[in-house]
């Protein structure tokens, strides 16, 4: 494991340059030929916290302290894993071009993706923290263990996109079927409603679900104000070290087959 992380970082570090282009590249595609350009960042999860809020307050969170960062540290998660998984997916169909071309490491566009999308969610994350202030939400030196869920769903989101971009190439059915996937996903990850109102048994099979894991750490950290105990601990690497080992795996598999596809 340290021999792979040490070739997979002295080849990035060979193609630095390649690296940062591509990801200047694919975050700046996003927003191209749009008149607020990058605000967009900032402005779109602005936009969807106030639907939301406006929806799902009158039907789950009328009684409920601090219910928009509630609403919020779901969505902000979400769309993270969404916007990044997504970008990983098309990763090495959208550099078609350049892959059967130039013999260059793949996953290097699968995370040129992930940093991307790690930006977006970084300025995002810094409208969530003034949000927190004006909800009255006191700030502690607790708030550092959010690097951790953050760190763990970041892994996740890459072992996701390994996953993902291998089976795109091979099977284009994917992507209709992802969506299907994700909005359920959304639906199951208690992003605007309490599990509380659940029986005790059906509250854990929540924690089946990685997002929710991910999600709940980050609410216990804000709104509840403590650290979750060591399971949550647990489950969040044992998901994201055993989804990039899945996703390490497949592609290595199928790394050969990859230029017959595109």
């Amino acid at each position: 494991m340290l021999a792979a992380i040490k070739n997979f970082w002295l080849l990035l570090k060979k193609h630095q340059f390649l690296f940062e282009e591509l990801v200047k590249r694919d975050f700046k595609k996003k927003y191209k030929r749009t008149i607020l350009g990058m605000l967009w960042s900032l402005l779109s999860p602005m936009f969807q916290l106030l639907i939301m809020s406006i929806v799902f307050t009158q039907f789950f969170g009328r009684d409920k302290p601090h219910y928009t960062i509630y609403l919020f540290a779901g969505n902000l998660t979400y769309s993270f894993f969404r916007d990044s998984t997504y970008g990983g997916m098309n990763s090495l169909m959208s550099n078609a071009g350049i892959i059967t071309k130039i013999n260059l490491p793949k996953y290097m566009f699968l995370l040129s993706k992930n940093v991307a999308s790690l930006i977006n969610f970084g300025l995002t994350l810094i409208i969530f923290m003034i949000f927190m202030a004006v909800d009255g939400i006191a700030f502690s030196f607790r708030f550092l263990m959010l690097l951790y869920p953050i760190l763990w769903l970041i892994v996740f989101n890459i072992g996701a996109g390994f996953i993902l971009s291998a089976l795109f190439v091979l099977f284009k059915d994917i992507q209709y079927l992802y969506d299907i996937f994700t909005l359920m996903l959304m639906y199951l990850s208690a992003i605007f409603y309490y599990v509380d109102a659940y029986p005790e048994y059906a509250q854990r099979l929540f924690y089946l679900n990685p997002l929710y894991v991910y999600i709940t750490y980050i609410r216990h950290i804000v709104i509840d104000g403590y650290i979750p105990g060591w399971g949550t601990h647990l489950l969040c690497a044992v998901y994201g070290i055993g989804t990039l080992t899945i996703g390490a795996l497949i592609y290595k598999k199928n790394n050969y087959k990859f230029l017959y596809y595109m």
